[in-house]
């Protein structure tokens, strides 16, 4: 493809991606937005078309699918599918975490993968880019038999990791349970007691702020933000979704910074509390689902709030006496245009994404031309895999660092994130524009490694 103007090659590898990955829409989608905001940047460095920079770079090293039979506590035997997408090693080893949820398949794990390799590459750290997980749902099932499940999976994943080659983590349905029987698995295989996961308790080998990294980096993510209009966190209304790890953390730094946050959910519904969710009533949040693993349901009945059922916060903007801040951290195109538009009307500042592109196209077209500060989630939720790099190198010296240390490094990380992103979209003549002055800041860095390790 030598020899095309930038915009033209762009079309074709996208379109070449499209059709040697049929059906893998999120891939499509992930793939799409990344290249068409660096199309100044091919004009600019032809040597990165030269040396077919976007054909390998959207596409992955090795991609490993496995069958995982295990047993349930009735004696009846399951089969579901695990994955591993090593996508991009030009900056480290493969770092990305686990996904164990029905919805599970190679175009989500891949979509998931690509944009490890930006995110991971925005925090400055030595980590490349992979993903991976499985269709099987640990809700309602026993620890004996998520455990079982864990215990399969990693036998056949263990030959692929390790510290040096690829070092996952947790993601949706993998916690610091699953993580537990994932490593003790990968230790009974290997016979040594080696950084190969993240997200381990801190008691052997975890790092302090792990639980909280990503809440905890978007929110800070968001400070930055505002601090480019001169403005601040307190006082602003807040709009979460989701209820587990991220949100919950989300949660709790806006209410440190003086926010008020108001909703929560799951995939039942969402409850609005106009008094804010903190104090007690955070805790009891993290009661219900980390330890009852309840519904958010069983919060409204508490403390006598209202509860929509089968939505998402954003389908019930325009019942919200206020909307200032939109924090997206369930999953991914959660966010629509007829949701975007409603939060717009209802006054919205700044959108910070705390799941993995969990706004489509049209609803992030939306809020760039209506003024909307945007944080996209490969430079907004990458706190999650900066402690983890933190983790690692933690384990690599075999010491721990004090939750102050680490919590300090993170904040440091997020700042230099959106510094980075900020200074790419002024160069390129997008100034503002965060989505993409990470995507630019987030290749290059990538690109320019390729480039100096030559083919493979």
């Amino acid at each position: 493809m030598q020899g095309m103007k930038a915009k033209e090659y762009i079309e074709e590898v996208v379109k070449t991606v499209e059709e040697k990955n049929p059906g893998e829409r999120e891939f499509h989608q992930a793939v799409k937005e990344v290249l068409e905001s660096i199309a100044l940047v091919i004009e600019k460095k032809p040597s990165y078309q030269k040396a077919g920079i976007l054909e390998r770079i959207t596409e992955p090293e090795r991609q490993i699918m496995f069958r995982v039979t295990w047993e349930d506590d009735n004696g009846e035997v399951h089969v579901n599918r695990g994955y591993r997408i090593q996508f991009n090693s030009a900056l480290g080893p493969y770092k990305g975490g686990l996904r164990f949820h029905p919805s599970v398949y190679l175009g989500i794990v891949k979509f998931l993968g690509f944009e490890q390799i930006f995110k991971n590459s925005l925090t400055g750290l030595p980590l490349g880019g992979g993903k991976g997980g499985s269709d099987f749902d640990p809700k309602g099932k026993s620890d004996s038999e998520v455990r079982r499940f864990c215990q399969a999976f990693m036998t056949e994943l263990y030959r692929h990791i390790g510290p040096d080659t690829d070092v996952p983590a947790g993601d949706i349905g993998v916690g610091a349970r699953e993580i537990g029987y994932l490593f003790g698995q990968y230790k009974r295989i290997v016979n040594r007691f080696e950084g190969a996961l993240t997200g381990k308790r801190y008691a052997w080998g975890g790092s302090l702020i792990r639980p909280e990294a990503t809440g905890y980096g978007a929110t800070y993510f968001l400070q930055e933000m505002l601090k480019t209009r001169g403005e601040s966190i307190a006082g602003k209304v807040v709009v979460i979704s989701g209820a587990g790890n991220v949100a919950q953390y989300a949660a709790q730094k806006v209410s440190q910074l003086g926010g008020k946050v108001v909703t929560l959910s799951d995939s039942d519904g969402t409850v609005y509390d106009p008094g804010g969710i903190k104090g007690e009533k955070w805790g009891y949040v993290m009661e219900l689902k980390n330890v009852k693993r309840d519904r958010i349901k069983e919060y409204a009945e508490e403390y006598g709030v209202q509860y929509y059922p089968r939505k998402m916060p954003w389908e019930i903007a325009d019942k919200l006496e206020k909307i200032d801040i939109a924090m997206p951290c369930a999953t991914q195109n959660e966010i629509k245009e007829p949701d975007a538009k409603k939060m717009i009307d209802n006054g919205l500042k700044a959108v910070v994404e705390g799941a993995n592109m969990p706004s489509v196209p049209g609803a992030v077209n939306m809020f760039l031309e209506n003024n909307v500060l945007f944080g996209p989630a490969k430079a907004a939720n990458a706190g999650g895999v900066a402690v983890s790099g933190l983790e690692m190198s933690q384990n690599s010296m075999r010491l721990q660092w004090t939750a102050e240390e680490v919590d300090e490094k993170l904040r440091q990380i997020m700042k230099r994130i959106h510094e980075q992103a900020w200074n790419a979209a002024k160069e390129y003549g997008h100034r503002g524009n965060l989505l993409i002055g990470a995507n630019i800041a987030g290749f290059t860095r990538v690109a320019d490694a390729m480039l100096d390790q030559g083919l493979h």
